[in-house]
């Protein structure tokens, strides 16, 4: 039994990658906490001066001393402005040093992921996560983590000018200590749901938008716009309530702050009547408590960027625990392009049952062959998992004796020609698409083209080989598209070449340039494996595997398994349906 490397069920996840990545960047955040600690005694300069001008300055009359009092208090006040921006920078290389750590894990899991779920999954979101996370780190809502832990230090102060003050001090930091704590239990699953909710509208849309020519032809729009509008209401109520919530606790607990520092007006006052602190602490108390305070109360305000932020480490953490990491395999040498399928049973993304059930079959290198079947057989997912592009549930896939895992995909990837059944090329010029998105290499370019019997076409269109393609290329026509998908394929002579109903959206000129380069491959001893349903192709084969029910139940040379299924009156008779014909008839063909 195999398992691919490709999906979310392979191995142990390894949940604490993005932890690690963090865990890296320990050094920037101490230093970031040691400049807080720094600025943090500098936020005492304000105090300590009004101090000494209502202490010693009034009452002396001295201008000398106020002048150097003044110069100081200016000097510490550049070197705190200082110590703040080094402290920015610092978390903004950390944010960019986390992203260009994780960024191309996260691209390959991105991927990987999509392809494990069969396309089910495709959604960029990991990459706006990504981003929410270093956008986090350079934000002002994280410093607020940095200063809250410093509120001992002004406590003491408050101290040392009076007991009250500091009790006072100690009540109130625990009063916006239980606001923030309610403000997270108030408003955490909410914006969780919230967040969720947008995350499918968003996936919806783009799903629509991938299909968005059916949906204008069909006049789905006004349903589908209803449905979007209905989700999209929901969200928004979800982050109204969440909002309305975090907006009333941050009033709370801005209006506390407020009011108690006036309170320690008041407080520092009476004391100053009885001539318990001196005329300058009343102030300087007053100032110090909302001092000690803010840090608390910017956390309570900016709890939503917080959860926002978690929100966002969960989702990246689960999806780079959920593809894990793998170490390249070791190179292995050019196969010859033997494939085996050794009583193989695959279940594809998203499906409830296995679509392959028990497959074994031997393709030898150099060998043409043509699968064929009713709709829903399983022939494309037999054709994807010759290609380990979905992992084998049981059995397994060989390429060349190794199982098809056991190759690097980089490496296997030049030796292997794939046209999907569903063409699209991607954003780019035509060369570029051929050549795969490598270093283009114009005779390789133009040979693959012409190959595929395209290369005309492609000089006929205005800007030929740099003609761009973006979007869904829609400049072109289903055909050009399948046939220069085709050149892409034959790009590099592979050894191997998988096509999934190449000639589906192809016109004679089409099929003729298909079969040419059919007969071209055989020259030159690639494996050809056909998905199809034209009978005209079959001509150029060697073997043709009959699938029905996910099980092959005819396979040979060509010539004996059409026969034979011309004596069963063109159709597969499988007896006792459902249950598939098996052992399959194999004509003149040795499984290994």
């Amino acid at each position: 039994m195999t398992t691919s490397n490709a999906g979310p069920s392979q191995g142990t996840p390894d949940p604490g990658e993005l932890r690690a990545a963090l865990s890296g960047a320990r050094s920037s955040f101490l230093s970031a906490g040691a400049f807080s600690l720094c600025i943090n005694l500098l936020f005492l300069v304000p105090t300590v001066y009004m101090l000494q001008v209502y202490d010693r300055v009034l009452p002396s009359g001295s201008e000398s001393t106020l002048l150097v009092l003044t110069l100081i208090t200016v000097f510490l006040f550049a070197t705190m402005g200082g110590l703040e921006w080094i402290r920015s920078q610092i978390m903004i290389v950390t944010g960019a040093r986390l992203d260009r750590a994780l960024s191309a894990r996260v691209f390959d899991a991105v991927h990987r992921h999509a392809n494990a779920s069969g396309g089910r999954v495709a959604t960029a979101q990991p990459f706006a996560d990504l981003l929410q996370l270093r956008q986090f780190l350079s934000g002002q809502g994280l410093f607020a983590f940095f200063d809250a832990p410093w509120l001992p230090i002004y406590v003491a102060v408050m101290f040392l000018f009076h007991p009250l003050f500091g009790v006072t001090a100690i009540l109130s930091a625990l009063v916006i200590g239980a606001l923030a704590w309610w403000n997270e239990v108030a408003t955490r699953e909410d914006l969780r749901r919230a967040n969720a909710r947008a995350l499918q509208n968003q996936q919806s849309i783009e799903r629509n938008l991938r299909n968005v020519e059916a949906i204008t032809a069909l006049g789905m729009l006004d349903p589908l716009r209803g449905r979007w509008e209905k989700a999209h209401v929901e969200s928004l109520a979800l982050q109204g309530k969440a909002s309305e919530k975090a907006g009333l606790i941050a009033s709370l607990s801005r209006t506390f702050r407020l009011t108690v520092q006036s309170l320690a007006l008041g407080l520092g006052a009476y004391l100053a009547i009885r001539q318990e602190i001196t005329p300058g602490a009343v102030i300087a108390g007053s100032l110090l408590l909302g001092r000690a305070l803010a840090p608390l109360d910017q956390l309570v305000g900016s709890w939503r960027n917080v959860l926002q932020a978690r929100e966002a480490y969960a989702r990246l953490d689960r999806v780079l625990g959920a593809v894990r990491s793998t170490a390249q395999p070791m190179a292995l040498p050019a196969p010859s392009g033997e494939l085996l399928a050794d009583k193989l049973v695959v279940l594809p993304p998203g499906a409830v049952e296995p679509v392959i059930k028990g497959m074994s079959v031997k393709i030898e290198a150099g060998r043409q062959v043509a699968v064929i079947g009713p709709s829903g057989a399983g022939k494309s997912t037999f054709a994807r998992a010759l290609l380990g592009l979905y992992p084998a549930m049981a059995g397994t896939v060989r390429l060349d004796g190794a199982e098809i895992d056991q190759w690097a995909r980089a490496d296997l990837g030049c030796h292997i020609g794939y046209l999907p059944q569903k063409v699209e090329l991607l954003d780019g010029t035509i060369g570029e698409n051929i050549a795969r998105f490598g270093e283009v290499d114009g005779e390789r370019v133009v040979a693959a083209a012409q190959a595929a019997g395209v290369h005309e076409l492609i000089l006929r269109l205005p800007e030929g080989y740099q003609t761009m393609i973006q979007g869904d290329g829609n400049m072109l026509s289903a055909g050009q598209q399948q046939r220069i998908a085709l050149a892409r394929a034959l790009y590099g002579d592979p050894k191997i070449l998988v096509l999934d109903e190449p000639n589906a959206n192809l016109d004679q000129e089409g099929d003729d340039a298909l079969i040419a380069a059919l007969a071209a491959c055989k020259e030159r001893g690639c494996t050809v494996v056909l998905v199809t349903h034209r009978a005209n192709v079959l001509a150029q084969v060697d073997n043709v595997l009959m699938m029905a029910e996910g099980r092959a139940a005819l396979y040979g040379p060509r010539d004996e398994v059409l026969a034979a299924m011309q004596a069963r009156g063109g159709k597969l008779a499988v007896a006792g349906a459902p249950r598939p014909v098996s052992p399959p008839v194999v004509f003149n063909q040795k499984f290994a």
